[in-house]
């Protein structure tokens, strides 16, 4: 096990025995960190979640409706009870889950280009195109109990005033052009997807963090983790999750092509659109959680702004 922090590490361990577990190893800390987790049954995922980003409503609600999809044959993470419940609220307030391993490696990383086939790429890109468009019909199939709540990626949640990740137009990092050019893209996405919404595009359930390292694949199989961002919203947002990661991919467009053909859309005006979305979007999100210095935020806005070339009149 690798962790530099040791404080951390002490808790994992503290609610660990809540499931009667051992920890094993850290397997990333970003909205959460999730520790590799032994179980007298086997392996599974243990949770710290992080502190102020969902209420426990938010998190019994992630873990009832993956549950739920489970149950249904969607090949995602359920919820694995512990002593007291699914959620675990330990002393100091921090909130805790454990969740179903999932076998499998990840179909790829943020910022390392496929080293695949291209015919392997493009199977893959299909294969989840059925997948997510399975994952959203079966989220429709569901009745939401009472009190269920979800982050909600609408008009106002991606390019309000506040959107969920912060005003990414006003990031600091960003020269007086590029910031020129993410208020256009603002601007541009708050007339297209009202007008999408308004016209009755397709919204609910979605996943809303559809990246590589999210996307498992064991043998020809694809499974769905990391539910920490999952809510309502436009279902296209998902696709365009997908494809964020392959902005500079040669094959981008064949690789976009092959995931709207998976999903059965025709729509790659709105694909587009919804691309530039999550681009914009990841812009806000570096802003409260990485240092001043990480090279992320003028990545990430070099990638926002190379969409907006691409969908901007």
């Amino acid at each position: 096990m690798t962790t530099t922090d040791p404080n951390l590490l002490a808790l994992a361990r503290q609610a660990a025995a809540h499931w009667d577990g051992q920890i094993v190893r850290l397997i990333s800390n970003r909205e959460n960190a999730v520790f590799e987790m032994a179980l007298p049954s086997g392996r599974a995922a243990l949770r710290l979640h992080r502190p102020g980003y969902q209420d426990d409503a938010a998190i019994l609600s992630e873990l009832w409706w993956c549950a739920q999809l489970a149950a249904c044959g969607i090949a995602v993470p359920s919820a694995l009870p512990g002593k007291g419940g699914d959620l675990v609220r330990m002393p100091d307030g921090q909130r805790v889950s454990a969740i179903a391993w999932i076998e499998g490696a990840a179909i790829g990383a943020g910022g390392q280009a496929f080293s695949a086939k291209q015919a392997d790429i493009l199977s893959i890109h299909q294969n989840l195109g059925v997948f997510l468009r399975r994952f959203h019909r079966a989220s429709d199939s569901l009745t939401l109990p009472e009190g269920f709540i979800r982050p909600r990626w609408d008009v106002r949640g991606l390019v309000g005033e506040a959107p969920l990740w912060g005003r990414f137009w006003d990031h600091p990092a960003a020269s007086a052009e590029q910031r020129k050019t993410l208020i256009r893209a603002r601007d541009h996405l708050r007339e297209h997807l009202q007008i999408f919404a308004d016209r009755g595009g397709d919204f609910g359930l979605i996943h809303a963090d559809v990246l590589r390292e999210n996307v498992f694949m064991n043998d020809n199989s694809l499974s769905l983790i990391d539910f920490d961002d999952s809510g309502f919203g436009f279902r296209l947002y998902d696709l365009g999750t997908v494809l964020l990661q392959s902005l500079y991919e040669p094959d981008f467009v064949p690789i976009r092509d092959a995931l709207m053909r998976g999903y059965g859309t025709e729509d790659t005006a709105m694909v587009e659109t919804f691309t530039l979305a999550r681009s914009c979007a990841s812009v806000g999100w570096t802003m409260p959680r990485l240092t001043k210095d990480d090279p992320i935020h003028k990545s990430h806005i070099a990638r926002a702004c190379l969409q907006a070339r691409r969908v901007l009149p």
